[in-house]
C-alpha cells in the first residue's frame, strides 16, 4: 500500500457514516410507506422514484457489511488489518455516494415543484428532513474523506470480507458449520453464482412485496419488475464488490469480464430506461402498455451491453491483427 500521511477512519468515524446511513433510510421509509405523506411527496413519481426505489435497499445492505467489521475489529485473529481499512472505508464512502445520490435527485423534484399543487404541511415537513439529511450526509463525507484509509490499488489486497464473515460464524453455535475455509474458497471461485443468488433472493422479495401491496395481477408486469430488480442488483453486486473486495475473486478469462461487465452496463442503461422511460419513448402515444415497456426498457439494455461488448473486443481486434 502507498501511505498518503492521513490515518485510517477509526470506528467513531465509521459509526458516524453508519449513523448517518441510519438517518437517511428512515425518512426513506417514512417518505416512501407512509401513504398519505407519499402521496405529498415531491418524489413520489419517475425518475426520482426510481433512484429511491434501489437505494432504500442498498444503502441498508452496506450499512449491514460495515456494522459486521465493526462487530468483528478488535478480534486479536482478525485478518488484514490494512486491507480492512481500506475496504471499510470504501464500503462506508460507497453507501453515502448512493445516499448523496438520491438526495440530490429529491432535490432536483424540490427545485422542478414537482406535484406543487398537493403540497402541504408534510411536504414542508419532508423538504426540512431533506435539508438535514443532506447536511449530515455531507458532513459525514467530508469526515470520512478527511480520515480516509491509505491509498492503495485493490489488486493488491490480500484480504477479503470472508474472513469477517467466518470469525463471526465461529461465535455462533448454529452457524459454526459455516466457518470452514473450504466454504469461503468455494465462495471465492463462484462469487458470481453467490451474487446470482443474493440478487435473486432480493429481487423475489421486493417484487412479491410490490405485487401484493399493489395488487397486480398481470403476470407480465410482476416478470418485468422482477427482471428490473434482478439485474439492477446484480449489477449493484459486482460494482460494490469492485469497490470494497468483499469477496476476492481469481483470475478470470478475458471473455469472462468483458461479459460481466456488459452485464453491468445493461444493467444499468435498464435501470435508467426504467427511470426515464416516460422521456426517453419515441412515440407519439404515452408508454402505458406493459409489454411495450418490456420490450423498450430491455431492448435498451441489450442494446447498451451488446455495444459495450464491441467496444472491448473490437480495439483488441485490430491490435490482434495489426500485430499479426
Amino acid at each position: 500500500m502507498e501511505p498518503t500521511g492521513k490515518k485510517a477512519p477509526t470506528a467513531a468515524v465509521i459509526g458516524a457514516c453508519l449513523g448517518a446511513a441510519g438517518l437517511f433510510e428512515a425518512l426513506t421509509l417514512f417518505a416512501t410507506h407512509d401513504k398519505p405523506v407519499r402521496a405529498v411527496s415531491p418524489w413520489q413519481d419517475d425518475p426520482y422514484d426510481a433512484v429511491l426505489s434501489f437505494t432504500q435497499f442498498a444503502v441498508p445492505m452496506l450499512a449491514a457489511v460495515v456494522l459486521l467489521r465493526l462487530l468483528v475489529r478488535r478480534a486479536p485473529d482478525a485478518p488484514g488489518r490494512t486491507d480492512r481499512a481500506q475496504q471499510t472505508a470504501r464500503a462506508a464512502g460507497a453507501m453515502l455516494a448512493l445516499a448523496a445520490l438520491t438526495l440530490a435527485a429529491e432535490w432536483a423534484s424540490v427545485i422542478a415543484r414537482v406535484g406543487y399543487a398537493a403540497w402541504n404541511g408534510w411536504t414542508a415537513f419532508l423538504i426540512g428532513g431533506l435539508a438535514v439529511n443532506s447536511l449530515v450526509t455531507g458532513l459525514v463525507l467530508a469526515l470520512l474523506r478527511r480520515y480516509r484509509a491509505p491509498r492503495g490499488s485493490s489488486g493488491r489486497w490480500r484480504h477479503d470480507w470472508l474472513g469477517d464473515v467466518v470469525l463471526l460464524c465461529e461465535r455462533i453455535p448454529v452457524l459454526r458449520i459455516l466457518a470452514r475455509p473450504e466454504a469461503a474458497g468455494w465462495v471465492r471461485r463462484h462469487a458470481l453464482t453467490v451474487f446470482v443468488a443474493a440478487s435473486t433472493v432480493a429481487a423475489t422479495g421486493i417484487t412479491a412485496a410490490q405485487a401484493i401491496g399493489e395488487r397486480w395481477t398481470d403476470p407480465l408486469l410482476v416478470l418485468w419488475m422482477f427482471a428490473v430488480e434482478l439485474t439492477a442488483f446484480l449489477a449493484f453486486c459486482v460494482l460494490a464488490n469492485a469497490v470494497a473486495g468483499f469477496i476476492a475473486r481469481p483470475a478470470r478469462p478475458r471473455g469472462r469480464r468483458v461479459a460481466e461487465s456488459s452485464l453491468v452496463v445493461g444493467a444499468v442503461a435498464t435501470h435508467l430506461t426504467v427511470a426515464f422511460r416516460n422521456l426517453l419513448w419515441p412515440g407519439a402515444t404515452p408508454l402505458t402498455s406493459v409489454p411495450t415497456v418490456f420490450a423498450f426498457t430491455f431492448g435498451v439494455g441489450l442494446a447498451a451491453g451488446a455495444a459495450a461488448v464491441l467496444l472491448q473486443l473490437v480495439p483488441a481486434a485490430r491490435v490482434r491483427s495489426r500485430a499479426g
